[in-house]
């Protein structure tokens, strides 16, 4: 059946198998543990690997050596474990190494909670480790696109041999919904790049470790370059009842669900506003969201955060409207109704 009902984290499973996914490697944590539970079942059933590493600092390195060696690699986990991946993940942009990384939010900083929260955009989304990189940042809303976005992930993750996150939040990974599978399974192609332990591979170098200045000052550049071609060519939003809009929600992950409805029961109120819903965060919509920015009143940022995507929400617009910050913490979710009458106050 290609339509059933589930779990965002399951979904997730799915679409990596579906994707082309050859490897998971990965250690368990609320809310994410579904996903490792998942692909601890299905990935044997499909003879793909599974394993379960005995914390996440060998989890991320598992999928350097993995990658490495050609493999599509995935893990998944959420904010202590992405925080224990950094170097990790710093060490796999230098090398150009592709994979798959799945965060399910939970609420911080430190052990915090097992609560949604939106707390580590700038961590994924800047970077997190040390060093001048960027990762691919997607980010569902639905378990639909739990299951899309890792479906398309890996072949992103080849194309432009990187990382690609999957940026969701507990809500997201914990809810169920109906989701229509692809139909067609996807293979990885043999990467000329790669070390295969063969003699067409022998000669292939993948390191990190560029001694010379003149060599890591040139492949810094060449990143760049690459950061660049990205930000032109893979952005993806939602723009919702923004045609006549004077007032625009931006929010991604649960916060965008909530702004949703939010903008259906002001409509039909008499207000007129509408959503920029950011499909990736990396690239991030620039273009679209200056375009509305020129005929709008005000931006409201809405985030369970103290105010991180706002930050590219602001040097974005540079000014040309107000920009309201609504912020929440510690697993604290608003409902619609909050929402709704912290809008009536401020428009």
């Amino acid at each position: 059946m290609s339509r059933q009902f589930m779990k965002g984290n399951d979904a997730v499973v799915h679409g990596a198998l579906l994707g082309g996914a050859t490897h998971f490697f990965g250690y368990p944590i609320t809310p994410a543990s579904e996903i490792a539970h998942a692909a601890a079942d299905l990935f044997p059933k499909a003879n793909r690997t599974f394993l379960q590493a005995e914390c996440e600092v060998s989890s991320i390195n598992m999928l350097y050596g993995a990658a490495a060696a050609g493999a599509r690699v995935m893990t998944a986990s959420s904010g202590p474990g992405i925080s224990l991946m950094a170097e990790g993940i710093s060490y796999m942009a230098a090398s150009e190494l592709p994979s798959v990384i799945v965060n399910v939010q939970r609420a911080g900083p430190g052990l915090g909670n097992i609560w949604p929260e939106q707390g580590d955009y700038n961590c994924v989304v800047k970077g997190g480790g040390h060093g001048c990189y960027k990762n691919i940042v997607l980010a569902p809303y639905s378990v639909q696109e739990m299951g899309d976005f890792t479906y398309k992930a890996f072949e992103l993750a080849d194309k432009y041999r990187m990382s690609v996150f999957i940026l969701a939040d507990a809500y997201i990974g914990q809810m169920m919904e109906a989701i229509e599978l692809p139909k067609e399974v996807k293979h990885s192609k043999r990467k000329g790049w790669a070390l295969y332990g063969d003699r067409e591979s022998k000669n292939n170098l993948i390191t990190s470790l560029l001694m010379n200045t003149d060599v890591l000052s040139n492949h810094n550049l060449k990143l760049q370059q690459k950061y660049q071609h990205i930000e032109k060519n893979l952005v993806e939003y939602e723009e919702i009842e923004t045609d006549d809009a004077e007032f625009l929600f931006t929010a991604f992950g649960v916060s965008a669900r909530i702004c949703m409805t939010a903008v259906e029961y002001l409509r039909e109120n008499g207000v007129k506003i509408g959503m920029l819903r950011p499909k990736t965060l990396f690239p991030f919509p620039k273009k679209p969201l200056r375009k509305l920015a020129k005929r709008v009143k005000k931006i409201i940022v809405v985030e369970l955060n103290n105010g991180q995507m706002v930050n590219d929400v602001e040097l974005t617009v540079q000014s040309q409207v107000p920009v309201l910050k609504y912020n929440w913490f510690g697993g604290k979710v608003p409902t619609v109704e909050e929402l709704i009458e912290k809008v009536k106050k401020d428009i």
